[in-house]
């Protein structure tokens, strides 16, 4: 009894001290951009160049983008934590996955030269809840796409056997440094290579969307260079 409840200290302290931790990472990640918000204000106040002006103006408009897709993805991860989130599952086209998870990015990769190749069998069907699969998909390509850059370019392949559907993005950008790779999927964790908008976040999110459904996720750098993501659904 005695060692029982030792335990359930022991887990009860350790519980607190990652919720302190993740308190203190939220509000780090909440800090940089609003700082960087009022220096801009602050610029703005002092300039009377009209052209200055507008671009400060859009660079305010991006970081509020940026602190409101962090508060959102925070929420999901809170839900998650708590296990309220209820995952349907149905059928899901794997084709009309990756075509409705790549829409929002499609401008994005136009303005900045970005090619796409899709090979995808049709009539794939994997199950799961297509509106959190679609979520976990887009926050793979916000990664690649951030670490492209300009002219850069992402495959998206699909496989099939007996035990399990693949899905293999994988990206033209820099890949990952060797130590940060045990700690891709962990939250708030920031490899060297991350982008100056990453927070950490996207992709922990997208491993826990995935597993939750039954399914698994890797990342490792590709033989011909870039990173590769691969996703599993077990049959």
């Amino acid at each position: 009894m005695t060692l029982r409840i030792r335990e359930q200290n022991d887990a009860l302290k350790k519980e607190k001290e990652h919720l302190a931790d993740s308190m203190a990472d939220i509000a780090h990640q909440l800090r940089t951009p609003l700082t960087s918000v009022n220096l801009i204000l602050s610029l703005l106040e002092n300039n009377s160049d009209e052209n200055e002006r507008k671009a400060l103006i859009r660079e305010t408009k991006e970081l509020f983008v940026q602190m409101d897709w962090l508060l959102i993805s925070l929420l999901k991860l809170s839900r998650l934590d708590a296990g309220i989130v209820v995952f349907k599952s149905e059928q899901i086209d794997v084709n009309n996955l990756i075509c409705a998870a790549l829409r929002p990015f499609l401008i994005q990769m136009e303005l900045h030269n970005i090619d796409s190749q899709i090979d995808v069998p049709k009539g794939m069907i994997i199950q799961g809840d297509c509106g959190w699969l679609s979520e976990a998909i887009q926050n793979i390509l916000k990664n690649c796409l951030e670490s492209v850059g300009d002219n850069g370019k992402i495959e998206i392949t699909c496989k099939d056997n007996t035990l399990f559907t693949e899905i293999d993005i994988h990206d033209s950008g820099a890949g990952f440094g060797k130590e940060d790779l045990p700690c891709l999927f962990d939250r708030f964790y920031r490899g060297k290579n991350s982008g100056a908008t990453g927070y950490g976040i996207g992709l922990a999110l997208c491993k826990m969307i995935i597993t939750r459904q039954g399914g698994t996720i890797t990342a490792k750098n590709h033989t011909y260079g870039g990173a590769i993501f691969s996703i599993r659904f077990p049959k």
